[in-house]
């Protein structure tokens, strides 16, 4: 189980990292729809932080 949870971890930093980019390539045609990106990136680092902290607390509290 905490592999899976590893997995959804590093997948919403790949996320993140997927917004940024699309953030850069759409900021010179379209101002406002890179701000919606950058928005969804900080999004997915958060959960990121999330999830790890809520798994780190699961695993405590099984040992």
């Amino acid at each position: 189980m905490n592999k899976i949870g590893k997995i959804f971890e590093i997948g919403y930093l790949v996320v993140a990292a997927v917004f940024i980019y699309e953030a850069i390539s759409e900021w010179s045609t379209e101002g406002s729809k890179s701000y919606t990106f950058l928005i969804l990136a900080a999004l997915a680092v958060f959960m990121f932080f999330f999830r790890r902290k809520m798994r780190i607390k699961r695993e405590n509290y099984t040992k």
